[in-house]
């Protein structure tokens, strides 16, 4: 055949579709042409296996005491590149079918994928039986010399270009195994170096389960044995740290590791860890988010996003199972039963060390909160699947516990006997919020409030409006009914009360002062040291919604509020005493609407205060 002198055979001809096949190989997977590897390397792990198995139930096979491994060598004369086992073996029907059968569905399955999107393609070539001929990419031609373990089959041989049609023959081998022999492109002449092979072996196969050994030294450069697929007690706390500093390069330690061996429902082998930071350096491994996937200790994918919901991706470490297809598809993962039980262990298992973190260690805890709240609060928001695990996971300051981090379980045992609610307050920083009137009365009366002020707190309010039998409310909804500020009111004296025609005459004022700017004024019990707030009127946009539309820049049109008017406080019975036509009634009505809108987080232009400040300040001054 063609660059094979040795060759005699007559070619046979691929049953279809090669050229396409091996063009797309050839061209998409480029970029990452050390994939060739790690697809020999697995076939010869499989044909390893199978070998162990039949020599546990037949010891009437070729070379029963071998040792079972890989070994790989160079030429560079020659420019090959050899990868031989001692597996099973192939006879020469064998080595027609699995190599010459190209066109089954699978190549074309290939295709179709290929065609819809290549980004992919080293992640999935193995699972359409295609793996094999990645090796097309580096290589001129291929030569698969095989003896089978069946005593009476003779060695063959397997000889292709690459282009429409191959051969095959017999040949002259003694060993049980398979010799897969490339001769390399001048491109490609960098993988008859073995520290690169060495890299590539370490990249996608260090766990493979027979020994890698390469050059003639047979140095062993694979580990063999995954640190995942030992048992947990054999494992040293030191062990786990180390391998989360090989896997990410971090320096920092992590927050904490979770290492999973689960024989049922599925075979799962795996060591998570949650990163002390999210920040990733330029030194950092790890440059997507997304888990190791293995098959079988063979990597099948570096950043797999498909065994953790979106708001765990920040999870790393390594996912093994012996129940996964090697190199499954992306478009078949959510249809997948092995994956979908894969990420339910997983996400479940993460979630409850979470929470066994939290009640054990409440400090540990806090600092995840502090890295990681925004994806818990995501969770909240968006997965209604994982909705009820996530909430003990919730933590909040309070008015009551301002650098305390409270749980809703916490507020739910604090509540006063005759409280049907969990009160928020909404805003963009704490700093602001715990200064705002709207937390003046809920602190006279002794009831606690969440201080919420990220912005995806907004976005998760939308889903969470209630904890067990408590409704969650907002402090700044002007609806709230508390019965010891009713009997409060009830108990006041008549003398401290504005008389009904100064306080219609005051009203009216704000009214004229202020026009449509507001909905309405009215006065409210609700208030203790601010002379006013702003209030949404009934019926209107809820303040999370008008929250998360800020948040998102998206435009709406904001209502308008109602200010609500402290009488008890001095500047409005001082206020109320001022004549109608007094000069400075507009002034003072206009500054205390401004400053609620301050409050608020709503003033458009606060620097056009300060002339009005100035002309109040200089008033007092003059009298």
């Amino acid at each position: 055949m063609e660059n094979d002198p040795d060759s005699k055979s007559q070619p046979i001809a691929f049953k279809a579709e090669t050229r396409q096949l091996l063009e797309i190989l050839v061209h998409s997977l480029y970029a990452e042409r050390d994939v060739f590897l790690r697809e020999l390397v697995s076939n010869a792990s499989d044909a390893l296996t199978s070998a162990h198995f039949e020599n546990l139930t037949n010891r009437n096979i070729q070379d029963p005491d071998v040792e079972l491994a890989i070994w790989i060598t160079v030429d560079n004369d020659q420019k090959t590149l050899s990868i031989r086992d001692s597996g099973i073996g192939m006879t020469a029907e064998e080595i027609t079918e699995n190599l010459g059968t190209i066109a089954h569905s699978g190549a074309r399955a290939f295709i179709q994928a290929a065609q819809k999107d290549n980004s992919h393609l080293s992640d999935i070539i193995g699972q359409f039986g295609v793996g094999f001929y990645s090796a097309f990419i580096v290589a001129e031609w291929i030569r698969v010399t095989s003896r089978s373990s069946r005593p009476e089959a003779e060695a063959v041989s397997w000889f292709s270009t690459g282009s429409d049609t191959f051969s095959v023959e017999s040949a002259e081998q003694n060993e049980r195994g398979t010799i897969v022999t490339l001769k390399l492109k001048d491109d490609a002449l960098e993988f008859l170096q073995p520290p690169i092979l060495k890299d590539v072996i370490k990249k996608y196969s260090d766990y493979i389960a027979f020994p890698i050994y390469i050059g003639d030294d047979k140095q062993q450069v694979n580990r063999q044995t995954a640190l995942w697929r030992q048992q947990p007690r054999q494992v040293a706390e030191q062990e786990y740290t180390d391998f989360y500093r090989q896997l990410t390069l971090d320096p920092e330690p992590p927050l904490t590791h979770i290492h999973l061996s689960v024989d049922a429902p599925v075979q799962l082998y795996s060591i998570l860890y949650i990163p002390a930071s999210l920040d990733r350096t330029i030194f950092s491994l790890r440059k997507q988010d997304g888990l190791k996937l293995y098959a079988r200790k063979v990597l099948i994918q570096e950043y797999c996003k498909d065994l953790l919901p979106e708001f765990l991706l920040f999870v790393q470490g390594v996912v093994d199972s012996e129940d996964l297809p090697l190199n499954i598809s992306r478009e078949s993962i959510h249809s997948n039963k092995i994956m979908v039980q894969l990420k339910n262990l997983i996400t479940n298992k993460v979630l409850d060390t979470l929470k066994s973190l939290a009640q054990e260690k409440p400090e540990e805890y806090g600092k995840f909160w502090q890295t990681y709240n925004r994806f818990i609060k995501q969770g909240v928001a968006i997965d209604a699947e994982y909705y009820d695990n996530l909430l003990p996971l919730l933590r909040f300051h309070t008015l009551a516990n301002p650098q305390q981090w409270v749980s809703l379980e916490d507020y739910q045992n604090r509540v006063k006997p005759d409280q049907k609610n969990i009160f928020f307050i909404l805003g963009d920083d704490e700093r602001s919020i715990i200064h705002s009137p709207h937390l003046e009365t809920f602190n006279h009366q002794g009831y606690d409030v969440l201080f919420l002020a990220d912005p995806m707190d907004s976005f998760m309010l939308l889903r969470l409006t209630q904890y067990k039998e408590l409704k969650l409310v907002n402090v700044a909804s002007g609806d709230i009914t508390l019965p010891e500020l009713e009997k409060e009111q009830k108990e006041k004296p008549t003398s401290e009360q504005i008389a009904q025609p100064n306080l219609d005459e005051l009203i009216k004022r704000f009214k004229t002062v202020l026009g449509e700017r507001v909905a309405d004024v009215r006065t409210t019990n609700r208030l203790v040291e601010s002379p006013a707030r702003l209030v949404d009127k009934e019926g209107e946009l809820n303040p999370e919604l008008q929250h998360v539309y800020r948040v998102l820049n998206r435009e709406y049109e904001a209502p308008q509020k109602v200010l609500e008017i402290n009488l008890q406080h001095p500047i409005l019975r001082k206020l109320s005493d001022l004549p109608a036509d007094h000069p400075m009634n507009q002034p003072i009505i206009e500054q205390l609407y401004e400053n609620s809108l301050l409050i608020e987080g709503l003033h458009p232009d606060p620097a056009n205060m300060v002339q009005r400040i100035q002309q109040i300040i200089q008033n007092a001054l003059e009298r």
